[in-house]
């Protein structure tokens, strides 16, 4: 009888860690939605976003302006991307930006990003 007990004791722990480990991963964001501005330099990212959190101009406005990424023409979004994806730094930071905030200035082997991370899933 304490064997069937304690059988079934170990059996309830090892069902309670597996569900906390996949609740875990089910939280996890595998996938951001991004827009960013690609500039050449610190001081001109630096001042772009001094111009936006002044209210200014506004991300999409300064990034169909400023921006030397192609993605300038949907005011830099970048659309969804996983792990992987982007150079290291770009990643790093926008999996761990908060929603809807601007970035301080990035810098990567392209130039100076400022990232914004408009959605998570």
């Amino acid at each position: 009888m304490k064997k069937m007990l304690l059988v079934s004791i170990l059996l309830l722990g090892v069902i309670l860690i597996t569900a906390t480990k996949i609740g875990a991963q089910m939280n996890e964001t595998t996938e951001v939605r991004a827009s960013h501005i690609l500039v050449l330099s610190q001081k001109e990212a630096s001042d772009i976003k001094t111009k936006i959190d002044n209210n200014e101009i506004t991300f999409e406005e300064a990034a169909k302006e400023y921006s030397q990424c192609p993605s300038k023409a949907q005011g830099g979004d970048l659309g969804f991307f996983g792990h992987g994806v982007m150079v290291k730094e770009f990643e790093d930071a926008a999996f761990s930006a908060p929603l809807n905030s601007v970035s301080d200035p990035v810098k990567t082997q392209f130039g100076w990003h400022l990232i914004k991370v408009t959605d998570r899933k």
